[in-house]
């Protein structure tokens, strides 16, 4: 895996039912996806400085099993490959595995977009992003690319 994220749930985001709302779920990937950001050079000061920053604009989320109001939760994320490796390359998939200890408990993947947002569209990754994406690239998981219900 690319990157590791470790988060406490916060009392907040327990619903009526005693376990990890469904919507806190992608909120704690969302945390996942800017810290890839930030390690691959696509971090607050890229953002302020370039007016650029990466849109999801697809994701699929598999809720796999209950997460309790103590669990502190661990997310490993992947670039999954061949990623933004070809010259003008604009989107990169990721994919999320939460966990709590050694039980796989939510899954996310994702398909984001590089955009600036004083254009309104997707534009080339930087040179040096691109090349730490692509250095991160491993094979899909064995859940990606399956439909709703797949």
């Amino acid at each position: 895996m690319s990157a590791t994220l470790t988060q406490r749930l916060r009392p907040e985001w327990i619903d009526y039912n005693g376990h990890l709302s469904e919507a806190y779920y992608v909120l704690v990937f969302g945390f996942a996806t800017d810290a890839l950001m930030d390690r691959v050079g696509l971090d607050a000061a890229y953002r302020e400085r370039s007016g650029r920053s990466l849109y999801t604009v697809e994701a699929h989320v598999r809720y796999l099993r209950e997460v309790a109001a103590d669990d502190e939760v661990e997310v490993r994320t992947r670039v999954v490959g061949p990623g933004p490796d070809r010259p003008g390359a604009r989107k990169v998939r990721i994919c999320h595995e939460m966990r709590v200890g050694d039980a796989l408990v939510a899954t996310e993947e994702l398909m984001a977009l590089h955009v600036d947002q004083a254009l309104g569209r997707a534009v080339p990754f930087p040179e040096e992003a691109a090349a730490r994406l692509a250095a991160l690239a491993e094979p899909a998981p064995d859940y990606a690319g399956r439909a709703v219900g797949g």
